[in-house]
Order: C-alpha cells, then sequence, then structure tokens
C-alpha cells in the first residue's frame, strides 16, 4: 500500500483513540508521520507501534491549545523531513457536562481553546508550510455534534459546529492554490474519551446509533485516508459523517 508514499503527515492527538488509528494508518501507506500530543506516554506508545512495523516517524509532545506549540510542531515537521503535504487536526477533549446556565466557564474556554482555536491555530501554521510544499491537504476532525446539538455539552457542541464552518471558509481561500481542506464528523467512537462512561450510558449512547454500535477509530481513519489521499483530488470545503446513521434521523 502506497497511498501516501513520500507525503509527510502531522497528526494531532496521534497518542490514542483516532488519531492513533490515522497515524498507524498512514505509516502503512507510506507516509512519514509527526505524532503530536499532550500525552508523552501515548505518543511513544503510537511511535513505537509505526517503527515495529518499519515506518518512519517521530513523536513531539505539545498542547495543541497554544499557538506557539503549532509553530514548533509545524518548524520541527519541515526539519525533520523537508516540508509537510498532510495534516489531521485530531486533537479534542469532551470537556464537563452541564447546561449553559451552570456550564463553568474554564471548561468553556478549556474545549473552545483545544476543540476549535486549536484547528485554527493547527491551520495557520500548516498552511504556510504546505504552500511551500507544492500543496496539501488538511482534514479537521468535527462530530456528528457539529451538525446538531445535544443537552449537556455547549463547549463541545459549539466548537464542533466551529470547527466545519472554519473548514469551509479555509476550504474558499485555498481552493485555488493547491490545499484541499475538509472536515469529519465521526459518531460516538470507541475511544479512551468513552471509557468513563457507566455500562448503562454506554449503552444508550450505543441505541442511538441505527447501526446499534459505537464506531472504531480504524473505520475514522479509512475516512481521513482517503480524504488526504489523491483519490479525493475533487473534494474539499466538504463534511463527511461516518456515524453508522446518527445523523439520517
Amino acid at each position: 500500500m502506497s497511498n501516501l508514499a513520500n507525503k509527510v503527515a502531522l497528526i494531532t492527538g496521534g497518542g490514542s483513540g483516532i488519531g492513533k488509528a490515522i497515524a498507524l494508518l498512514y505509516a502503512l501507506e507510506g507516509a512519514k508521520i509527526v505524532i503530536a500530543d499532550v500525552d508523552k506516554k501515548g505518543g511513544n506508545k503510537t511511535l513505537d507501534a509505526i517503527k515495529v512495523n518499519g515506518g518512519d516517524a517521530i513523536f513531539v509532545e505539545a498542547d495543541t491549545a497554544l499557538p506557539n506549540e503549532h509553530k514548533r510542531l509545524v518548524e520541527q515537521t519541515v526539519r525533520r523531513y523537508g516540508g509537510l503535504h498532510i495534516a489531521v487536526n485530531n486533537a479534542g477533549i469532551g470537556g464537563p457536562l452541564n447546561t449553559v446556565g451552570e456550564y463553568p466557564i474554564e471548561g468553556w474556554d478549556k474545549v473552545i481553546a483545544i476543540n476549535l482555536s486549536g484547528v485554527f491555530y493547527g491551520m495557520h501554521y500548516q498552511i504556510p508550510a504546505m504552500l511551500t510544499s507544492g500543496g496539501g491537504s488538511i482534514v479537521n476532525m468535527a462530530s456528528i455534534l457539529g451538525k446538531v446539538g445535544t443537552k449537556g455539552s455547549p463547549a463541545y457542541v459549539a466548537a464542533k459546529h466551529g470547527v466545519i464552518g472554519l473548514t469551509e471558509a479555509a476550504a474558499l481561500e485555498y481552493a485555488d492554490q493547491g490545499i484541499r481542506i475538509n472536515a469529519i464528523g465521526p459518531g460516538y467512537i470507541q475511544t479512551p474519551m468513552l471509557d468513563v462512561l457507566d455500562d448503562s450510558t454506554t449503552k444508550l449512547i450505543r441505541s442511538l446509533h441505527p447501526m446499534g454500535r459505537l464506531g472504531k477509530p480504524e473505520e475514522v481513519a479509512e475516512l481521513a485516508l482517503w480524504l488526504n489521499s489523491d483519490k479525493a483530488s475533487f473534494v474539499t470545503g466538504a463534511y463527511y459523517n461516518v456515524d453508522g446513521g446518527y445523523l439520517a434521523q
């Protein structure tokens, strides 16, 4: 497999869940991988898994809520591999659960900083590097909750709606400059983010999907791979949900 041969891919939140699945798949497809995560242990586990399979990768510990960390990430990527062709802005958190009137201000600020501002900061530094490299492709991780609302998670819903709008705006700006930018909206995926839920809550969430199950990180990774590959060469400014039918209801 070599859909991404000779490409350099930067993946935030690559230490676990969807980001890890994407990093592993892209490495198998021939890309050189830069794994970014605030979780040093998780990031190094992904790095080891790639290297065991003969892939070429580095891990950079970074807090994607901070703009200077994105600047450093891109600089290290270009310094190590000579350019940047692919980015997946995947890092995100669920945040507190509460109604708008009771939602903690610090919780709002943290969710917006990571889930929305972090995507902007990423593209702000990734796009100039891609232009220098001759073009590229960006996938921003949104959510089904970027299209619809849910009770008790206003910051997450607002951030993910923002990611879709930001993706569309950026895609229009760079459509004629060789950079494609798209968003993915996963349903509820079996990742460490859901490990905190009890069995009854997990069962309820599972039932919300017409397919009757949670998604797998690898299923999201396959969609991201297509979007970041030349097979999607006429696709930009799009939002694709991978949600077991959730949004069709």
